[in-house]
């Protein structure tokens, strides 16, 4: 099921679909392609993928490669701020407004 997902095995690619998302929730597994509890969220992601498609992107992220290493690393060790790759001004702002409130 894991080939109905982009798989993403290098930092730049990474770095790049957080980058070039706009307007949707960016959703990566970390994880092994031979461990069996990623395999099964694996299936249930692919399952899910084409539900969640119009406000989601979901993406594979391969932490046996080199440059994932370090990322996922951080992670394990619980890490809870991650640096955008987006410059500061290219962060969207929104303001929310509420109604009869």
């Amino acid at each position: 099921m894991s080939e109905l997902l982009t798989t993403l095995s290098k930092k730049i690619e990474v770095d790049t679909i957080i980058r070039d998302t706009f307007d949707k929730v960016v959703v990566l597994r970390f994880g092994r392609a031979s461990d069996l509890t990623c395999l099964q969220q694996d299936h249930i992601l692919s399952k899910a993928a084409r539900d969640v498609s119009k406000f989601a992107t979901v993406a594979l992220v391969d932490v046996d490669s080199e440059d994932i290493q370090a990322i996922f690393r951080g992670a394990m060790k619980g890490k809870l701020i991650v640096n955008s790759p987006l410059p500061p001004e290219r962060i969207p702002k929104f303001q929310i407004l509420y109604k009869d409130v």
